[in-house]
């Protein structure tokens, strides 16, 4: 199941990152760079969701894809926020939140399923709230203009960027608290 439809779409949001990040180094205008750049974001996020439907709908479904569809999201996430920081369009210290959270919350969920308790730290609503907050001001951080004439994406960018930082504290704080139990019943 290496090279199955789902599998190949969500190894295209990993080949995505050195071009997103390479958009903002070619010879462009500055407004045609934020467009490329966040037109390529939202369409390969949106292999996230597709690449999950199809797995199911074709029968598809792999221990390889549900290992490397985590990781292609972490890394389209972690690299765009590093992009922003750099344009200073985010802070650094919500790009630490979020890519810290993420590397904790990975680790948590590895030892877990060696422990045979990964249930207790399945996905839970407020983690899908923050990715979907994610979802949304990270391309508007990367276009960085006015949406339709009206919308300030970089304002709007840039609350919900701090939304997320909280939603993701709020969900690591949740996770380590489900976890905790399991935890304590394995350390002595």
């Amino acid at each position: 199941m290496f090279f199955t439809i789902p599998t190949i779409m969500t190894w295209t949001r990993i080949v995505a990152i050195p071009l997103i990040v390479g958009v903002f180094y070619a010879p462009l205008d500055p407004a045609t760079r934020n467009l490329i750049a966040t037109v390529m974001f939202v369409v390969f996020a949106a292999t996230d969701w597709l690449d999950g439907f199809l797995a199911r709908k074709l029968n598809q479904t792999s221990s390889f894809g549900a290992f490397l569809d985590p990781v292609a999201d972490k890394f389209l996430v972690c690299a765009s926020l590093l992009v922003l920081v750099h344009l200073q369009r985010a802070d650094v210290f919500v790009a630490l939140i979020i890519i810290g959270r993420e590397i904790a919350i990975s680790a948590l969920r590895e030892w877990m399923a060696q422990i045979g308790a990964s249930k207790s730290v399945a996905v839970h609503m407020i983690g899908k709230l923050k990715t979907a907050v994610q979802m949304t001001a990270i391309p508007f951080l990367l276009y960085d203009g006015r949406l339709f004439g009206v919308i300030d994406t970089g304002v709007w960018g840039t609350w919900l960027i701090w939304v997320s930082a909280v939603l993701t504290v709020w969900s690591m704080v949740y996770y380590l608290q489900k976890a905790l139990p399991e935890i304590r019943a394995r350390v002595k």
